[in-house]
């Protein structure tokens, strides 16, 4: 049982080590932090740390380290958040807001997070198995193509060419957007594939009076189809891979399995996905704790955020040296500052535009929380 003060020189070596990369002595926690006891009695509450595995000497010197377990205790007591300064906000603000759908806002989102944080930034796409589509769009684009776009009320919108292989006039594209309105506007994503399939059961059984028109729109719902079935896969965005490179002195192996989890995302998908949360809606997962997943020597933190009812996770992934009080600060101020933009682009989309200097304002009140 660790008492409190061996607690507190818990954190303490932490913090040194984070901030200097160079293992902790009794001395140093003396130094440079107040604790009222001599050198001794940190010595003997640092021998207790590493009896019970909290901390660990790397080589034959004085100082000590924390383990994987000493850094999830840490975690674990982390009373307090590091709070964002107000470049941080403004660094969040000037990448997120704006216009955009919820692809560019996804990457702008990992782009302001390995910003704050210096780590691989990771955000979930939310699940949109549920999502309604609420609009078709055909754009002849000439030389046989179409444009398709498909908007969700969850704010994904789809921009994916048709090859239709002929021209129509506009009241024939007029009458292919209807039709596609007809078989699609107010269905949910799964609903929507269910009815294409039958629909191209159909043309296949009985061939259209308008052979053209007939395999234009065929050629168009196996574009939506390949769109929605995208819709429902669980995806991630990521950005920072560099910095696994800058940092890679912390890692006591190679970095290869980081980098090869990277590139085939189904093993950060089950880890995003599996990491429990506390009552504010973070995570974290360290070190051993990662080691079904090939990556014993990384730590993942995240935040849950909200996409109008569908939940996913933003996060930072890293050596087990980062900074988890800064880390958890960022990705929870990112993720709220994620909720409500999106649900004011919700708003938007149902009531009107909403007042550019307003949201602005908000979003940077709930970054700074």
């Amino acid at each position: 049982m660790v008492s409190e003060r061996g607690l507190q020189v818990l954190r303490a070596i932490v913090q040194d080590y984070v901030d200097t990369r160079e293992p902790v002595g009794s001395k140093t926690i003396v130094e440079r932090h107040a604790f009222g006891v001599s050198a001794a009695t940190i010595r003997n509450d640092m021998a207790l740390l590493e009896d019970e595995e909290l901390i660990v000497a790397p080589h034959t010197s004085s100082g000590r380290v924390p383990t994987d377990k000493g850094y999830r205790v840490f975690v674990d007591h982390l009373a307090e958040l590091r709070p964002l300064s107000v470049a941080q906000r403004s660094a969040i603000s000037s990448f997120l807001d704006g216009p955009g759908d919820l692809d560019d806002t996804l990457v702008r989102t990992v782009r302001a997070l390995t910003q704050l944080t210096g780590q691989v930034a990771i955000v979930q796409y939310p699940s949109f198995a549920r999502a309604n589509v609420t609009h078709v769009e055909l754009v002849q684009l000439g030389g046989g193509r179409m444009l398709v776009i498909v908007v969700t009320d969850t704010g994904r919108v789809s921009q994916r060419m048709a090859w239709v292989r002929a021209e129509f006039d506009d009241p024939e594209v007029a009458r292919m957007r209807a039709e596609l309105g007809d078989l699609l506007v107010g269905r949910s994503v799964r609903e929507g594939l269910q009815r294409i399939d039958e629909r191209l059961a159909g043309d296949a059984a009985r061939p259209p009076a308008d052979a053209a028109a007939g395999a234009a729109v065929s050629a168009i719902v196996r574009v939506i189809a390949e769109e929605l079935e995208e819709f429902r896969q669980d995806r991630l965005v990521m950005a920072g891979t560099a910095n696994l490179a800058r940092s890679e002195a912390d890692f006591r192996g190679s970095i290869y399995p980081l980098l090869e989890a990277i590139e085939e995302q189904v093993t950060l998908l089950r880890l995003m996905s599996e990491m429990a949360t506390d009552e504010q809606g973070l995570a974290a997962s360290i070190g051993r704790e990662n080691e079904q997943f090939g990556l014993a020597e990384a730590s993942i933190v995240a935040s849950e955020y909200d996409a109008t009812g569908a939940r996913a996770r933003v996060g930072v992934m890293g050596p087990m040296r980062m900074d988890y009080a800064t880390n958890l600060g960022a990705v929870r101020a990112v993720a709220r500052y994620l909720t409500r933009l999106l649900d004011e682009d919700e708003a938007g989309r149902s009531h009107g535009a909403p007042d550019d200097a307003g949201r602005a304002g908000g979003a940077q009140d709930e970054a700074a929380r």
